[in-house]
Parts: structure tokens; sequence; C-alpha cells
């Protein structure tokens, strides 16, 4: 399988920098900032400083929450993250980051994330795969010029 696949790949603009063909020229942060789905996610790696890391690393996949999963967390949580640049919220956001790019096939398993303390483990075949037993694949096997994109529909918290 090398097209995207998932429901919320409709949403994905048909052409321009935001399209699937204009993904897979930018690395991923930049190609994220083109997605209008992901606007929030790009906010908070541009308030981590994330920006230049993920542009640059080779290989990664990342599993990127929708601007839903971002308004679906706890108001408190997703402040304190937010008030946290360098703490809590690089903590958030190198998890949903794993070296390699993982194609459909390979996606089920443990993965250790960017984040050492927070491993990810993805279930499922397929089209249809769940990562850390909360979140779902919207829209999977995106690329970009540097790494491999799956759209999640909730935002993987760290384990208290």
């Amino acid at each position: 399988m090398t097209e995207p696949f998932g429901a919320g790949c409709a949403s994905v603009p048909k052409t321009g920098k935001g399209s699937f063909d204009g993904m897979s020229q930018d690395p991923v942060a930049t190609a994220a900032s083109n997605n209008p789905a992901l606007s929030t996610l790009v906010t908070a790696v541009k308030a981590a400083g994330l920006v230049d890391t993920l542009n640059t690393t080779q290989d990664i996949t990342v599993f990127a929450p929708t601007n839903d999963a971002f308004a679906a967390m706890d108001p408190a949580t997703l402040k304190k993250a937010l008030g946290e640049p360098k703490g809590l919220l690089t903590d958030v956001l190198t998890a949903h980051v794993v070296p390699g790019r993982l194609a459909p096939d390979q996606l089920a398993g443990e993965h250790q994330s960017l984040n050492k303390s927070q491993p990810v483990t993805v279930t499922g075949s397929g089209e249809s795969f769940e990562v850390n037993g909360e979140a779902m694949v919207v829209c999977g096997n995106v690329q970009t010029s540097n790494a491999t994109v799956y759209i999640i529909d909730k935002v993987l918290l760290p384990k208290s």
C-alpha cells in the first residue's frame, strides 16, 4: 500500500501545498503547516522549538493529532503543557515521533519514541490502527520529504 488511507484523508486539500502531493515535497513540520487540520499541532511544535528538529531529522514517523484532538483535551492539561514549552509540551510532542519511516505493514507493534520514557504501541492492520489504546489513525501513510505521517484523533499524553 503506497497511497494514504482513512476517512480523515477526505479533509486534505486536493491541490496545493497542503495536498498529499504538496506535502510530499516538504519536510514534515513545513508540510504540517500547510495542512489546515494540523494548525494546533503546528502552533505547539513552534512553541516547543521543535520545527528545526522535525524538519531536519531524516526518516521518522509522526503521529500527528488533528485540531479536534487538541480541542478534546482537558483544557487545564492543554494550558499546563503550553505553559511549559521546553518541559511538558516537548515531552508530549516528542512522544508522537518514532525513528524510521514505518509503512502500514510495519506499524503494528511497540516503537521507541523520541521521548525515551514514552514508547508508542500500535495495534491493528490494513487500514485500521489504534495508537496507545486510545487514538485512531484517521488518515495514514501520508508522505513528506523526511517522514511518514499518521494523522490521529487524540493527543498521546504521558502515562502518569
